[in-house]
Order: C-alpha cells, then structure tokens, then sequence
C-alpha cells in the first residue's frame, strides 16, 4: 500500500523483501530478494534510492543504521526504530518526553520480576522487550507465584512488567512530522481487540475536546522527541477526563491508521511518502466516519460476499498463505459522514 501511493504520485519504488515475488514486490518497480541485513544488499538499495523507509518494525536497526551510515537517507531515522524495538528504552523515552505510561519495572531475572510484582502489584503483564506483536510473547500474570511459570513461558528472555491500566477504551492516533519539522494529525480511532490482536477501528472517535487535545500534545512530543520524519502510530489507553497513556508506538504506517484509505483526502500510506520526501503534508480531516475490520487468516474467503456490500471498500494483501490469525486484507465500511 505504500508502493501503491508512492506510485501514484510519480516514484519508483524498489523492494527489500526476502520473499521472493513478495506481495509489495508485486506492484514496485522492482525487488531485490535478500535477508534485511545483507550487506550488498543493502548497498544496492542505498545506491538506487534517494530515501529509504521500512513498514515492519522488526527490520534490524543495524540494517537501518548501515544505510545511513552510508550516505543514503532513511526515514524515519535509526534512533527512532531502536527505540521501537525495546519496550524498556521506549517507555523510559516516551515518560522522558512527557508522553506517559503506565508504571513498569524491568526484568532479567525472576528475581526481578517478582520484586517488580511486589512493587505494582498484580494482575500485571510480562512482555519480551524485542520483538512480539498482536499478544504474542506476553502473559498475564495474576499472582506473584505466578512468576516462574511466567518468566519460561516467555522463553526466559529479557522483558518488561507492565502494571495494569484501568481504561476505559483504547484510542490511537497517527500523526506524521516532515523535514521542516511541520506535523499533521489524524483524528482519534477507537479500537478493539480480540485475542491481542486489532479487530476493529471505529474512526473518526467519540472524544471530547480535552481527549483531542492531549492526543495531539501526545503525538508532537514523541515527534519532536525523536527527530521523527514520516508516519507513526501512537496506541492510547483512554482513562477518562482528558487523560491519556500511551501503551506503545509503531515507527510506520499501523493497522489503526488503515481507515483514513476512505476516511481521508490524504491517507496515511500517502502522507507517509509525502513526508519522507519532503513534500507538504496532506490534509488530515475526516470526510467519512469508517469501521475499519481486519480480515485473519480465512476471514479472506467472505472477499466476495464484502465487495458486493455497497458502502464497503475491499483491501486485500496480496498474501498466498491465510495461516490462522494472519492478516490478510481489510474492509472499510463508511458509516457516514465524519
């Protein structure tokens, strides 16, 4: 999808991907199959590109910053993917820059993280600070006893232990920040989950204007923080009253950002190559209200059925393998006017 819109407005798009005939690969100029970190690969691409991004926050930081150590202009940058990458030093970021959190302890050890327990008590959540995405490599921890069986059930990696929000929904916010520094800001989605992974995103949300406000103060900082060009997605546990915490971030395009596709003027995947290629940003108002809804695994089959509803629009992927829980397509219904 941002091949896609990179294409639209006049770019060539060349494809990292170690899958050959990958599906981005499939609608770009051209692919080169290759692992992320393959050193002449990533010279290759360095050398054709006038910029480089990425869309999957799991691509080696390493990778990343060999690119740019090279001469060639990543965005967003180094800094921010590492970030990303370890809850620790994302959340100690994102606290630092007044963006807060929920409270959190780090952990190495059982011993750790049964002091980290004693300390925020419990229910508590116990995640692997790399890696993992849609609930995998996580556990609820409901007493301290609990911990052992926790800490293997991770694979005994290093993680961290968040404490429980007490939320009354989850929001998320994609914001995009250009080279001068300039940012726009899409409005609220409100999204819900089902077996950790995102179900649906009800978009523009219900939220007053304190909500709005503090989502946009949020978003800024962790922009400006991190020197960020491009679009992020920030995730939001919405306390109520205006308060806010920020359960993650995702230096790219993100899933609760797929509705501005047919909510927007400028989508995301738009403004994202917008941004990084040091064009003005697009407009970011909403001119539909959509239910966006992820279609896993063989959800995909119902494609039919969902392309004869008249106020659906039909996204699919282009993968071959509708493994169960994979995410395969997507379906924005507009419901309306925003």
């Amino acid at each position: 999808m941002l091949s896609q819109a990179a294409s639209k407005l006049g770019f060539d798009v060349v494809i990292l991907d170690p899958e050959e005939n990958s599906p981005a690969g499939r609608v770009s100029r051209g692919q080169i199959v290759a692992a992320y970190d393959d050193p002449t690969a990533l010279t290759v691409l360095g050398r054709v590109s006038d910029v480089v991004t990425f869309e999957f926050e799991n691509v080696p930081a390493a990778s990343v910053e060999t690119l740019a150590g090279a001469g060639a202009l990543v965005a967003p940058g180094p800094t921010a993917l590492s970030t990303a990458q370890d809850r620790v030093v994302e959340k100690t970021f994102l606290n630092a820059v007044g963006a807060t959190t929920v409270d959190f302890a780090q952990v190495d050890t059982v011993e750790d993280l049964v002091a980290g327990l004693e300390r925020l008590g419990v229910p508590a959540l116990l995640k692997t600070r790399r890696e993992g995405y849609d609930g995998k490599g996580q556990v609820w921890i409901r007493n301290v006893s609990e911990a052992a069986d926790a800490f293997a059930a991770i694979g005994e990696r290093p993680a961290i232990l968040e404490a429980k929000a007490a939320f009354k929904r989850e929001l998320s916010v994609i914001a995009a920040r250009g080279h001068d520094g300039s940012v726009a800001v899409y409005p609220l989605g409100e999204n819900h989950h089902a077996d950790g992974v995102l179900s649906t995103t009800l978009a523009p949300a219900r939220v007053d204007a304190k909500t709005a406000a503090r989502a946009i103060e949020i978003a800024e900082a962790i922009l400006d923080g991190l020197d960020y060009i491009g679009v992020i997605g920030v995730e939001l546990f919405d306390l109520g009253k205006g308060v806010l915490l920020v359960n993650e971030i995702a230096p790219r395009v993100h899933n609760t950002g797929h509705w501005t596709q047919d909510g927007c003027v400028c989508d995301q995947f738009e403004q994202h190559i917008r941004a990084i290629a040091g064009w003005p940003l697009g407009p970011t108002a909403a001119h539909a209200r959509i239910e966006m809804t992820n279609l896993l695994g063989d959800a995909v089959d119902q494609w039919a059925e969902l392309a004869a509803e008249p106020d659906a629009r039909l996204h699919l992927y282009g993968k071959t393998d509708a493994r169960p829980g994979r995410k395969m397509a997507h379906v924005n219904r507009v419901l309306g006017k925003a």
